[in-house]
């Protein structure tokens, strides 16, 4: 997939490390990936290159998650409202998506990991509905961590599209329009049989959920960071998990 080999010394052999309970350990972490750009400018990069090393950063993020024992992990890797950004730019994040899917598929066998896609990717070129069609069907057997790519996303989106399948069905089955329930619901949205996210990372300073699971995050925990998401790496993930690890969550009951 997008795990790398290991390097000799691992994050986890620093003595620094930052100590989080691996029985409380969130179930499933979710992230928006941002300030790929913004560093890119403070380096007087073009933005492409800070896709690129944004894409190094999911490596070692997911590698990570993998290893420690994360069982979900979602990441926003192009939204609904990303289509405004300029083609060249548009065109950069899709061809490293393509390299990496190519590079999953080879890997998949080895790293046990299970790849879902949450999105609108009728839109996307046939090359990569073929790939992204090619790695969930292999991914299928395999009971590792699950990756979730969330590809031409938009929770307001995701939302709509759950209700307009739900009208179809109760249109063929009027009897059903009496049953629905939040569990029911759920089951129409991109993510059925996925747990909600326990924990919500944001790196890059900004503060606002930039319609990103807004069903799903109902009870979530929020961790925001100002580091960049390049420069996102093992201890900035230690430390969103010992936030989280601190917090009382109550889920509505107190």
């Amino acid at each position: 997939m997008f795990f790398k080999k290991k390097p000799k010394k691992s994050h986890r052999d620093d003595p620094d490390k930052l100590q989080w309970q691996q029985d409380k350990l969130p179930k499933h972490i979710a992230i928006i990936m941002d300030g790929n750009g913004r560093w890119a400018t403070k380096r007087a990069l073009p933005r492409t290159a800070g896709h690129a090393a944004g894409a190094e950063t999911f490596r070692r993020v997911a590698t990570y998650c993998k290893d420690i024992g994360i069982e979900y992990l979602t990441v926003y890797a192009f939204s609904t409202e990303n289509w405004k950004r300029s083609q060249d730019e548009i065109t950069v994040i899709m061809d490293l998506l393509e390299k990496y899917l190519h590079e999953a598929i080879g890997k998949m066998e080895r790293d046990k990991v299970k790849m879902k896609f949450l999105g609108d990717i009728t839109v996307l070129s046939p090359k990569l509905q073929n790939l992204i069609a090619e790695t969930e069907e292999l991914s299928k057997k395999f009971d590792g961590v699950q990756v979730n790519v969330c590809l031409n996303y938009g929770s307001r989106d995701e939302i709509l599209r759950a209700v307009r399948r739900y009208a179809e069905d109760i249109t063929n089955k009027p009897a059903l329009k009496n049953d629905l329930t939040e569990e029911i619901f759920s089951k129409y949205l991109y993510t059925a049989d996925i747990p909600d996210p326990d924990l919500i990372i944001r790196p890059s300073g900004e503060i606002r959920v930039s319609n990103f699971l807004l069903w799903q995050s109902a009870y979530s925990e929020y961790y925001f960071t100002d580091t960049l998401w390049p420069d996102f790496d093992e201890r900035e993930l230690d430390k969103a998990i010992v936030t989280y690890q601190a917090r009382d969550r109550r889920y509505g009951n107190a």
